[in-house]
């Protein structure tokens, strides 16, 4: 078991993570439709910055995860619901507790718990627009 407490160590829990979404049956067939092959290693690049960011403080994140969810909302005609957010936790929490342990990986559950529930609400409120 190790610490979130590098960068290596994030991207190791990046890469763990989306192969499991990946592979899920609820979530897989939507990342896989919306990030092609090809696309994959720039984007856990960028997912490794924004984790970064969040745990230890790194300034290299760009981007707009809220955009993000959004669009693939409006790609999925409105389709993306709660449950979603809700599996994508649950991967999150199981690979964070197979893999590390410490006050990061604690950290990264809180800080995921806050975003799944803030990006819902995103998406619910354009929804409404």
């Amino acid at each position: 078991m190790k610490s979130l407490n590098t960068r290596t160590t994030i991207s190791e829990l990046v890469h763990a993570f989306y192969d499991n979404v990946r592979a899920d049956d609820v979530l897989g067939p939507i990342f896989n439709k919306h990030i092609a092959e090809d696309e994959w290693p720039a984007h856990l690049e960028k997912l490794t910055d924004f984790w970064e960011m969040q745990l230890l403080g790194s300034t290299q994140f760009r981007g707009s995860p809220t955009k993000k969810h959004i669009d693939v909302d409006q790609g999925l005609n409105g389709g993306m619901e709660q449950a979603h957010f809700g599996r994508w936790l649950q991967l999150w929490f199981a690979t964070i507790d197979e893999h590390f342990i410490g006050e990061e990986a604690f950290q990264a559950k809180e800080l995921a718990r806050k975003m799944a529930h803030g990006q819902f609400f995103a998406v619910w409120r354009a929804r409404q627009k």
